[in-house]
């Protein structure tokens, strides 16, 4: 795989020790059970897979070469360039600016850009509307695009669907900025329809299977489908893409659920003609860090530690998964480990910081799984992992 140039400040002693090792033992990266790192009273067991991931290095590199080619020029991202508050307030420290927040809200005006800017495209892509607003602008929206090229092969596979008569149900958050640029390029080649999670799904499927009525469907899937859509005809034929930072499991429920419905509306001999194959839309590093986090599960831990944006759709599933079966502690960075007794971290139910007291268990030796999201740096777990060996003896 293709090696990224990206500051050495992201790049950690600890961490990439052990990703090199085990990548050298088990070079597919089959093996995912954790890594133990062991300080005698404290020791970590390590995700096999997580940081940062093809699309994040392939972003920053080419957020840097941005910032290197043009000094003297504005430098503007769309909106955040992926969902880490480290990198993102690097980067403004470099003067790069942020037209919109992360729900699409301008924080500049439009009509403030000019020719002469430099205008980069986040890691989750953009809206065909807006790179039309940046054509008419004169500003070049390919020349810094840091599209993940897994969000690319997701617009391709709804384009192939739309063009082939497929409906194209996307899995995903629909305030999201990868989602609304999927919906954006799908809506072009064929009717869509944003879906959250497999309590969505099975509204749709009962839709489909006429046990809700075909009218209910414009009022539960209100602002999530496209213009025009026809709920009679369009559920004819459908594909599943995904946001790919979704929990992959989840997409593959949901996928196997409307595989089922379409099984009991035409049959198995039929029903292929109506259910779209579209697996291979599933990004590997949203896989593989899932993977390693059910693997990490199985561990006998005292509590877990995920590093990571708080605003990161694929760090939170991984801790809505680890919460599941350990005390786990969501935090953005070291700053949040207060002292040995206390650590300020998220709450994904409340979505506030709280502080929780007496976290580390009192007992000789602590045991502690420890990951974080695809777009956290390698370097901010390493200085998570000091900071909580420097409270022990």
């Amino acid at each position: 795989m293709r090696t990224f140039q990206i500051p050495d400040k992201y790049r950690s002693s600890i961490i990439s020790k052990i990703k090199n090792q085990r990548k050298e033992e088990d070079p597919k990266g089959k093996d995912c059970s954790p890594s133990i790192l062991d300080f005698g009273k404290v020791r970590f067991h390590i995700a096999r897979h997580f940081g940062f991931c093809f699309g994040v290095e392939n972003a920053i590199e080419i957020a840097y070469k941005a910032i290197n080619e043009n000094s003297g020029k504005r430098i503007f991202l769309l909106s955040e360039m992926i969902h880490n508050p480290t990198v993102n307030t690097e980067l403004s420290l470099l003067g790069v600016q942020f037209i919109q927040d992360t729900k699409g809200n301008n924080l500049i005006d439009w009509n403030e850009l000019t020719y002469n800017d430099i205008v980069i495209i986040p890691a989750f892509g953009t809206t065909l509307e807006i790179e039309k607003k940046l054509n008419a602008l004169a500003i070049d929206p390919y020349k810094y695009n840091t599209t993940c090229p897994f969000v690319e092969k997701v617009w391709n596979k709804s384009e192939e669907l739309g063009k082939n008569g497929f409906t194209i149900i996307i899995h995903g958050k629909a305030k999201h900025e990868e989602t609304r640029a999927t919906f954006s390029h799908t809506a072009p080649n064929g009717p869509a329809v944003i879906i959250r999670d497999i309590e969505e799904a099975k509204l749709l499927s009962k839709i489909i299977l006429g046990e809700i009525p075909i009218s209910e469907f414009y009022r539960l899937f209100e602002g999530k489908y496209t213009q025009d859509f026809n709920a009679e005809t369009d559920f004819n034929k459908i594909g599943v893409v995904n946001q790919t930072t979704m929990l992959a499991s989840e997409t593959e429920e949901i996928s196997t659920l409307l595989k089922n419905s379409f099984m009991q509306k035409y049959g198995e001999a039929s029903f292929s003609e109506h259910f779209a194959n579209t697996r291979d839309t599933l990004c590997y590093a949203t896989n593989n860090n899932q993977n390693a986090t059910l693997q990490l599960m199985n561990t006998k831990v005292d509590l877990a530690i995920v590093v990571g944006g708080y605003n990161s759709s694929n760090t939170s599933h991984i801790v809505e998964l680890l919460e599941e079966k350990f005390k786990t502690y969501f935090i953005s960075d070291e700053t949040k480990l207060i002292s040995k007794e206390s650590i300020s971290h998220f709450d994904l139910s409340k979505k506030e910081d709280v502080v929780t007291n007496n976290f580390l268990p009192n007992k000789e030796i602590v045991d502690i799984a420890i990951t974080s999201g695809a777009s956290c740096p390698d370097a901010t777990v390493d200085k998570v992992i000091k900071a909580i060996v420097a409270f022990f003896e």
